[in-house]
């Protein structure tokens, strides 16, 4: 992880270093002053990205699938999504009834591949993300991670997916949810590249609904297949 000066997180984020100066004074970017001088953190930077990933705004998910298209290396090209989500990471049914036990159990699901080998850490770290944060959307599904990536217990990136027979309260809000994916990502970039994906998928209401149909793990993976193969589709 590394500091940007103005100047390249204007570039990076395809802005002049102006508009960067008047988002950092109008409080809408994360930084600080060190020396007089603006600083800030990649991985402050990462985090404001994602929170400008929403479901219904494709508009700003164009944007921010931009800053991430011109600013990753050949080696961290994420492939398929589909290939991070083997079978065995999958609960179909997920039989948990509170915020806890659902973010238990799907580390433990993660962990089934030997890629997670510290799943009580990583639940841990969720929950600490759910606290500042909660990833329940509008549409019944939580999108669960860490705040930062966990790269000390992890030797790859690895999604979990766990549906639960009826919706739970997830979020303090009462947002009811169902269906839960867990993003175990291996690094920042990473993770920003899985969740615009699957951001993009859950815009398609096909998917939800193959999924809570789907009525074993096999099934839930080949509509989460069908709905990469489309996504993917429209963007080439």
């Amino acid at each position: 992880m590394e500091d940007f000066d103005v100047g390249q997180l204007a570039a990076y984020l395809h802005l002049t270093p102006d508009q960067v100066l008047r988002m950092v004074e109008r409080d809408k970017l994360p930084g600080r002053k060190v020396q007089g001088e603006w600083r800030f953190a990649e991985a402050e930077i990462h985090h404001w990205l994602e929170t400008r990933i929403g479901v219904s705004d494709l508009e700003q998910l164009d944007k921010v699938d931009a800053v991430l298209s011109r600013s990753r290396r050949p080696d961290q090209e994420i492939g398929r999504l589909v290939e991070l989500l083997p079978v065995e990471c999958i609960a179909v049914p997920l039989n948990a009834r509170t915020r806890g036990s659902v973010i238990r159990a799907m580390a433990d699901l993660a962990a089934q591949t030997g890629m997670l080998w510290d799943a009580p850490t990583m639940a841990e770290a969720v929950q600490v993300r759910e606290a500042l944060h909660p990833t329940a959307l509008d549409c019944g599904v939580a999108l669960l991670h860490p705040r930062r990536p966990q790269s000390s217990i992890l030797s790859d990136s690895v999604i979990a997916l766990g549906i639960c027979p009826a919706p739970l309260p997830f979020s303090d809000s009462g947002q009811l949810t169902d269906v839960f994916f867990l993003l175990a990502s291996y690094d920042d970039r990473v993770h920003l590249q899985i969740l615009a994906r699957l951001t993009r998928m859950l815009a398609d209401e096909r998917f939800l609904e193959e999924l809570r149909a789907a009525s074993s793990p096999g099934l839930a993976r080949l509509a989460f297949q069908e709905a990469e193969a489309r996504v993917l589709e429209q963007e080439g």
